[in-house]
């Protein structure tokens, strides 16, 4: 087994924004956006006849200046496609932080490319993303989790793909996403067990700020971690919404300081100002503090 499921990423992943690898002003553009992460979509951005176009650009754009503290994230298509052998074999030589697996329905989807990296002696630091965007990605999202957590696996995150599942099962683009929330939680209940992290889907209309807005609001609400973007201008939005808030910052550095007391030695549960806290909390405002620091570092250097 890896992680425990207490102890999730501490990587910032409020914005996670998509780049068409085929457009090269748009890959220029990405060193200098405010985003946490950046996916540079190989798969459904790119048509057949320029697949390999785009991974010669893709390779161009690695080979130039570094990305600073952004993630980086080849979005490959499938490994059962024509393009797929291709794609991981430059996210092998490229060694992005992540790579992003299309439409994973099953754990055996994951251990193809966990496998398909260690053949290729990819550094552990290489971590696998997984698009769940089909009714059996929904079904199986523990089970792809609980894989998730086997010795050489590398997953990491969930993205949750609406527009496959809509097109797929037939639910209408509704605001609030109602008839989507219940599957929606179930993938946020299979990543909260396994220790991994979730990002919410894309929100197409990119000129809709308040609707976006909106849903950035209730994305957070259940538990998401970031969400995947089309666009430069909803950066703000995602990086506000899922950013923690003052209020939040003071109480996890209080549980924090709480813990350091040498009587809480050995204690799993403590009395802190009438409240009980466990030690899991702990771990938890450990990391919401870390990436508030995170956050200040990164305003202070522009």
């Amino acid at each position: 087994m890896s992680q425990d499921p207490l102890t999730r990423s501490m990587s910032l992943r409020r914005s996670v924004l998509s780049v068409p690898a085929i457009n090269s002003r748009a890959l220029e553009k990405s060193r200098f956006l405010d985003c946490d992460a950046v996916i540079f979509d190989l798969e459904d951005s790119v048509a057949p006849e320029r697949k390999a176009e785009a991974r010669e650009n893709l390779a161009a754009f690695f080979a130039g200046a570094p990305l600073p503290d952004k993630e980086r994230i080849i979005r490959v298509n499938a490994l059962s496609s024509n393009f797929g052998r291709a794609d991981m074999e430059l996210v092998a030589a490229l060694e992005p932080d992540a790579v992003l697996l299309p439409k994973v329905d099953e754990p055996q989807h994951v251990m193809t490319v966990s496998d398909f990296l260690a053949d290729a002696d990819a550094p552990e630091t290489l971590r696998i993303w997984a698009m769940i965007e089909t009714p059996r990605g929904i079904l199986n999202a523990a089970a792809t989790a609980e894989a998730g957590r086997t010795a050489g696996s590398r997953l990491d995150c969930f993205v949750v793909g609406l527009n496959d599942l809509r097109k797929e099962t037939g639910v209408l683009p509704q605001p609030g996403r109602t008839y989507l929330v219940p599957w929606l939680m179930q993938v946020i209940l299979a990543v909260r067990a396994y220790g991994l992290d979730a990002i919410d889907s894309v929100f197409n209309d990119f000129k809709d700020a308040d609707a976006f807005d909106a849903e950035c609001a209730e994305a957070r609400a259940m538990g998401f971690d970031g969400k995947m973007l089309i666009h430069p201008a909803q950066i703000e939005a995602a990086n506000r919404h899922f950013g923690p808030d003052a209020s939040a910052v003071a109480e996890a550095e209080a549980i924090i300081a709480a813990f350091a007391d040498p009587a809480t030695d050995g204690l799993n549960v403590i009395n802190a100002n009438g409240r009980m806290i466990e030690r899991l909390h702990l771990v938890q405002a450990e990391s919401l503090v870390h990436k508030a620091r995170l956050i200040a570092e990164r305003q202070t250097a522009k």
